[in-house]
């Protein structure tokens, strides 16, 4: 029999490693009937997920019924099954009162044989009539609607001086004899992973009353490659070889990775090498710029080592201790509610239409540099430019900037925005800031003004989003040009300042 289902833990209390989630756990199905939603509780394989629900239900005396990863999970059996279970309670298995619906894997809907699943559990989760856990391996490969309408519990990897205790406690009830040596090097080898501890532990004692540290051989286990786990590679443990390598078995086109390893990246970086890293983020910018110029997508491979590669060599050797690493904030903060979607979709129609761009380029690529560069609108000139340039108010410009849309800062913004719209409509129908540069607003800018990119215009010109333009002279500094100098026709308009 496998030791992970005869030593699974059949109340929470014996749950190990994730105090903290199976206390969460507890206290969203004690008050399920206040709130009454499902919860994800999500975490790298073998972290005691699946053990935790069951473990729950035990506690509770739920029956559970459960569609995992071997059902066709399409939308008829979905609702047909865990629907019926939910809202009815009508299901002879479950009997009268409270039952539990588990339905594991619940990031893996997708596919021919999942039709209409991932739309199903949407709906069944804000119209279950019964507490329901759905489980996942990758959080965010979930849609942003169903996490939305979930609470969330993180599960961590088990660290090894939990594993240690539970592979003595099975050793002794299968009377088997051990060293210590034997019992550490198991749990060091699987470190994070519980459950691929107790099976190990399984296939070094099989035939044997007594194991030794000789008797264990680690082996590779086909595990799938997590961006959490890839980030302890590439920002804490790897070298620049290892990185690249590792990064082949991340399910993350390299527009994604360079967004998940920019935000997260200070958390572990500082000082020198974080402005080392921050240049090979720079590098695979271009590159991956240069693929969406050209649509040469052999380009990638150049992206890739810089962002992966080149920041694993940024690093002042290796990094222990745990990061709660996350998605790129923005990322988050574009789904967290209808009204908050409903603004990013504003910002991206605006920005897509102004700019002549997709909207998921502009939300994506576009709109988190406007987010960095305006940020708690200390870059004043830009801020009030950004939202001229796309027509932004009071909720709009909080959005981006971070800041209080009641705050006194993004109210002046937006006033001053639309009096430089209403300038530019009066003195120049050609750009959007014209007015703004008649009227001395380019002129003489503070040293913190954002700079102009110069850049051909086919008809009259636009003023930049920064004050003054700059040049770079031979000795590597900047300098303002005198105001006969720039050239009107040289001058564009746009995102030129924060790309």
């Amino acid at each position: 029999m496998d030791w992970t289902e005869k030593y699974r833990p059949s109340t929470l209390s014996e749950v190990r490693g994730n105090n903290k989630a199976r206390d969460s756990l507890k206290e969203w199905a004690d008050t399920w009937d206040d709130h009454r939603e499902a919860v994800i509780l999500h975490g790298t394989p073998g972290v005691g997920k699946t053990s935790a629900a069951h473990a729950l239900a035990g506690d509770m005396g739920w029956p559970t019924i459960e569609l995992n990863a071997s059902d066709t999970r399409t939308k008829d059996v979905i609702n047909q099954v865990a629907g019926e279970a939910a809202k009815s309670g009508t299901l002879t298995a479950g009997g009268a009162g409270r039952r539990l619906v588990i339905m594991d894997e619940a990031d893996n809907i997708h596919g021919n044989s999942d039709r209409g699943g991932a739309r199903a559990i949407g709906s069944l989760v804000k119209e279950a009539g019964q507490p329901m856990i759905l489980i996942a391996n990758e959080y965010y490969e979930m849609s942003n609607s169903l996490r939305n309408s979930c609470q969330d519990i993180e599960f961590s990897p088990v660290q090894k001086r939990s594993i240690v205790p539970v592979l003595r406690d099975i050793c002794r009830k299968e009377s088997i004899e051990y060293t210590d040596a034997a019992i550490e090097d198991i749990a060091e080898q699987n470190s994070g992973d519980l459950r691929g501890a107790i099976k190990d532990l399984q296939a070094t004692a099989e035939g044997r009353d007594r194991i030794e540290a000789d008797d264990y051989v680690s082996g590779e286990r086909d595990t799938s490659s997590g961006i959490f786990e890839y980030l302890d590679v590439v920002l804490k443990e790897g070298d620049a070889e290892t990185a690249l390598k590792d990064s082949y078995d991340v399910d993350e086109t390299p527009d994604d990775l360079i967004n998940w390893i920019e935000d997260n990246m200070p958390k572990d970086y500082e000082g020198a090498e974080l402005a080392r890293a921050y240049r090979s983020l720079s590098d695979a910018d271009r590159w991956l710029g240069r693929v969406r110029a050209t649509q040469n997508y052999s380009f990638w491979r150049y992206a890739g080592d810089a962002m992966t590669a080149g920041v694993a060599a940024a690093r002042d050797g290796e990094k222990g201790g745990w990061t709660r690493y996350g998605p790129p904030s923005y990322w988050s903060k574009l789904g967290r509610s209808k009204g908050t979607r409903n603004t990013r979709d504003y910002v991206a129609q605006k920005i897509a239409a102004t700019d002549g761009v997709s909207m998921r380029t502009a939300r994506r690529e576009i709109m988190p540099f406007l987010a960095t560069m305006t940020h708690h609108c200390k870059n004043r000139e830009l801020t009030v430019a950004m939202a001229a340039t796309y027509e932004l108010e009071a909720d709009h410009v909080s959005f981006i900037t971070g800041s209080g849309e009641s705050t006194n800062k993004v109210q002046s913004v937006v006033e001053d925005a639309e009096r430089l719209r209403e300038e530019a409509a009066v003195e120049h129908s050609g750009g959007a800031f014209e007015g703004a540069v008649a009227n001395g607003a380019g002129d003489e800018g503070d040293e913190d003004d954002g700079d102009a990119d110069s850049g051909d215009d086919e008809a009259d010109a636009q003023a930049t989003l920064g004050g003054a333009e700059t040049e770079e002279t031979d000795d590597g500094t900047a300098e303002t040009p005198d105001s006969d100098d720039a050239d009107e026709d040289d001058q564009q308009s746009g995102l030129s300042d924060f790309m």
